[in-house]
């Protein structure tokens, strides 16, 4: 793993410190997280970590700022743990902070998520779409929403493999970041449950339709069934595994910075 004493980390600087920051870097990570059930043997935080750990490394290689972690955004599950924040005020709260990094300078802004999730991604990208559109304060910035697995091409193979949420990726990350948060055994919903997972990453979602006409709004629960909530192999997951992905997804976002710093 990259030292990152000498990441740019904005929750240590002092206004000094920031303002002979930009002087050499006008670029900035905005890292987030979401409070969500991972199973039985990862921790709450691990998209915090995959979204703090990532951005640390890159600005130990680019020198760029990092912006205060955002844990929270909307998971969609509703397991013990799950702290969910709608996407419309995740959405506003991101629009606000790059409005605000906007004012201080920066132009170059990195919206790294950490979760994924369709609700959250869609509703983030929304509204950074009208927010870019309108607020003339953004008009000299430059904004990347970034979800972190779509910079592997490890993690895309796993995804082809219907390995998703807290199995064999997720799970090699956090043994690579925090070994010591991993804990074992490694437990799974039943074998049924599992399949339906496999076949669907929101098959979680339980759907109830009051009123069988498509513009009658269904009601969405999380399916009963689901007591563990992985989806994927966790067995399967190691540190080295980890550590390529991490490495495929840093390459990456070194080079999208280097694009953006170069764009005119």
């Amino acid at each position: 793993m990259a030292d990152k004493s000498k990441a740019r980390l904005m929750e240590f600087m002092t206004i000094k410190d920031v303002e002979e920051g930009l002087k050499k870097t006008q670029t900035v990570i905005l890292p987030v997280g979401c409070v969500e059930q991972h199973g039985w043997h990862l921790p709450l935080s691990t998209d915090m970590y995959n979204a703090i750990e990532l951005a640390k490394a890159v600005s130990e290689i680019t020198g760029c700022f990092v912006a205060p972690l955002m844990p929270y955004s909307y998971s969609g599950g509703a397991l013990p743990g799950t702290i969910n924040i709608a996407p419309a005020t995740i959405s506003a709260v991101i629009n606000d902070i790059c409005r605000s990094l906007a004012a201080q300078g920066f132009r170059n802004i990195i919206v790294l998520l950490g979760h994924g999730g369709s609700e959250n991604l869609r509703g983030i990208r929304d509204g950074l779409d009208i927010c870019l559109r309108h607020d003339p304060s953004l008009s000299q910035a430059k904004v990347a929403l970034v979800p972190f697995t779509d910079m592997s091409p490890t993690i895309a193979e796993w995804f082809k493999k219907k390995d998703f949420h807290a199995a064999a990726f997720e799970t090699s990350l956090m043994l690579y970041w925090h070994p010591e948060l991993v804990r074992k055994p490694w437990v799974t919903d039943s074998e049924e449950v599992m399949a339906m997972l496999r076949a669907d990453q929101d098959a979680y979602q339980a759907v109830e339709r009051p009123v069988d006409h498509p513009m009658v709004m269904p009601r969405i629960r999380q399916d009963e069934r689901i007591k563990i909530g992985v989806l994927g192999d966790p067995s399967q997951a190691s540190a080295e595994q980890g550590e390529r992905m991490a490495q495929e997804v840093i390459e990456a976002m070194v080079e999208l910075i280097r694009l953006m710093e170069s764009a005119q």
